[in-house]
């Protein structure tokens, strides 16, 4: 098992037995590698008029980068009232509040009806209670998973990402993407 996943699992360990019920508020904060970030945008193939949902949007990196770099409208949902709050202070740190919106909401409760691109970075049990609300959306909107994906959805296509090899980051695992299309049949490949 890899090291990260090792450490989540023990932390979800301690956290979840207080939690009579999962939550969105039970998932620790793991931001996602700025490659693993860029390469999630890479692959949403946004297109003008294209909105942008992060559920479990911590520190905002996801959302700011994509309006950095692609001008695109992004939505954050984080229930961790903190972490909203630095969301906001880093978009308006980077220029970009007026195209980014961060919201301490539940990720299971929040209506994500108008996004065409969903990021998700979050435990499997999340991605599997979501999934009836990401199926709903529009057809061709795009559902992005970083290592954890959802149970009898297949993705539309799944790539691997290897550690930069530049010194740029400190994870020395390769991660995954999920990829999904709304309403498009699973690829026959592996990335």
């Amino acid at each position: 098992m890899k090291r990260r996943a090792q450490i989540l699992v023990v932390f979800a360990l301690i956290v979840m037995p207080r939690h009579t019920a999962r939550s969105q508020d039970s998932i620790p904060f793991v931001p996602s590698p700025m490659h693993v970030v860029q390469r999630m945008l890479e692959v949403a193939e946004f297109k003008q008029g294209d909105i942008l949902y992060d559920m479990g949007s911590g520190d905002g990196r996801i959302v700011i980068e994509a309006a950095k770099k692609y001008g695109i409208r992004g939505v954050g949902i984080d229930l961790n009232a903190e972490l909203v709050a630095k969301a906001r202070e880093n978009a308006e740190k980077e220029g970009v509040s007026h195209l980014t919106e961060f919201r301490a909401q539940d990720g299971l409760t929040v209506d994500i009806s108008e996004a065409t691109v969903v990021t998700l970075y979050m435990f499997k049990w999340f991605n599997n209670a979501l999934r009836p609300k990401l199926q709903k959306l529009k057809p061709g909107s795009r559902v992005i998973a970083h290592d954890f994906d959802i149970d009898d959805w297949k993705p539309s296509r799944i790539e691997y990402i290897p550690p930069p090899t530049d010194g740029t980051s400190d994870y020395a695992e390769s991660r995954t993407l999920y990829i999904w299309k709304v309403g498009e049949s699973p690829a026959a490949y592996i990335d």
